[in-house]
């Protein structure tokens, strides 16, 4: 039987709409990443033969990636954004806190934000990730994990999980005898603010079996935990904040100051026994922007026993050249001592960078600045190993 005209043009009208459907599936997600996880090339410049012996020797660990929220396999080498395993395992890297955002305010700004709004949302609609994570914090923490598990899973030795002592001293005697061989990546798995929480405190432990080991407490906004530092209250915790930082504690869940308002900030100081982390900040008394913590609340941070992790983009570091980022490790050095200095690049976070290919730059302008090979590794790593070996679950 002939279809009717009507019908006919019907079938070619849906042909073409899961055509076009198809095209911002494959196309969208690429080109997005390319305008928000912007590189910036460094190719030209030469990395010394001695730079690149330290790197394949030394251990090196980067506290704040979000590579996780890409539409790419992180198992594979790809051209566009910062960080992927094989170009990590080539600069030399060791362990990696993958760390998952959930949400993001329209119009984000390190002065003043809403949660009214959230640009992740479509973002994960035009990726095609499953649709319980459409309108779910939670859901999209947890298959963020999902992501993290399937690839520990396949990649054959490339990469693997560290989620407490025990898989950590494996990596670490990996590490030993694999030498010659391009070193397994260690993954743990943070979060961009405890808003994944919903506020039900019983979601913490979930996320924990999830494998999360890193909770930040707010990211850009007021969540039900405590004031943002980029939100509109900059207020301290609330009681549900209070609660779900026993809770991190009891778990032995680290906690990431990053983002959280400095009254929550100084109150968790007073209120958790363990040491915290600032997994991607700068200083401010380097580079004054509102992104960063005032140098009085971080040397109070070192004197917890905190690391204060250095990223590389310009409102955290004011100058994002290797140079920038070596000069605010040195200014932090100076301020609160080379035991609690690491590295939190925020590669992949919509930040523009330098990408993991050219990391061994910031080694090299660290080397230029005078500092002493003991006091490069122990920022590059040692630091970072220690507070592990000291802080994760046993």
């Amino acid at each position: 039987m002939a279809l009717s005209r009507g019908r006919k043009i019907g079938l070619w009208a849906l042909a073409l709409l899961v055509a076009i459907l198809i095209g911002v599936r494959l196309v969208a997600p690429p080109m997005l990443e390319k305008s928000l996880n912007r590189q910036i090339d460094y190719s030209d410049q030469p990395i010394t033969p001695e730079t690149r012996a330290l790197h394949a020797d030394m251990l090196i660990m980067d506290w704040h990636t979000d590579t996780l929220l890409w539409d790419r396999n992180i198992l594979e080498r790809a051209d566009r954004g910062h960080a992927d395993v094989p170009r990590l395992q080539e600069a030399g890297f060791d362990l990696m806190m993958f760390t998952a955002v959930t949400k993001s305010p329209r119009g984000q700004n390190i002065g003043e934000n809403t949660g009214d709004t959230d640009n992740i949302t479509p973002l994960v609609m035009v990726q095609g990730w499953p649709m319980r994570t459409w309108s779910s914090l939670l859901e999209r923490a947890l298959y963020q994990a999902e992501k993290l598990n399937e690839a520990v899973s396949s990649s054959e030795g490339a990469l693997a999980w560290v989620r407490n002592k025990r898989e950590l001293a494996a990596l670490l005697n990996r590490r030993e005898q694999a030498a010659a061989t391009a070193p397994t990546l260690g993954a743990l798995l943070g979060a961009e603010g405890a808003h994944p929480l919903e506020g039900d405190a019983a979601n913490i432990d979930r996320m924990f079996s999830a494998g999360y080991r890193m909770m930040g407490i707010t990211h850009f906004f007021d969540n039900e935990l405590a004031g943002s530092l980029h939100g509109v209250s900059k207020s301290g915790l609330t009681d549900f904040g209070r609660a779900a930082v026993r809770r991190f504690d009891e778990l032995e869940i680290i906690i990431d100051l990053a983002h959280v308002s400095e009254a929550a900030a100084y109150e968790i100081l007073a209120r958790s026994p363990r040491a915290p982390v600032v997994s991607h900040t700068g200083f401010k008394g380097y580079c004054n922007t509102a992104r960063n913590f005032s140098d009085e609340l971080m040397q109070a941070i070192a004197a917890k026993g905190g690391l204060i992790a250095v990223g590389f983009w310009e409102e955290a570091i004011c100058t994002p050249t290797p140079e920038g980022i070596a000069g605010a490790i040195d200014y932090g050095i100076k301020l609160v001592g080379e035991d609690h200095v690491v590295i939190g690049s925020d590669w992949d976070g919509s930040t523009r960078s330098l990408t993991a290919t050219d990391f061994p730059l910031i080694t090299q302008a660290l080397q230029e600045k005078g500092h002493s090979e003991a006091t490069i590794r122990r920022v590059m790593g040692e630091n970072s190993v220690r507070f592990l070996q000291t802080w994760l679950p046993d």
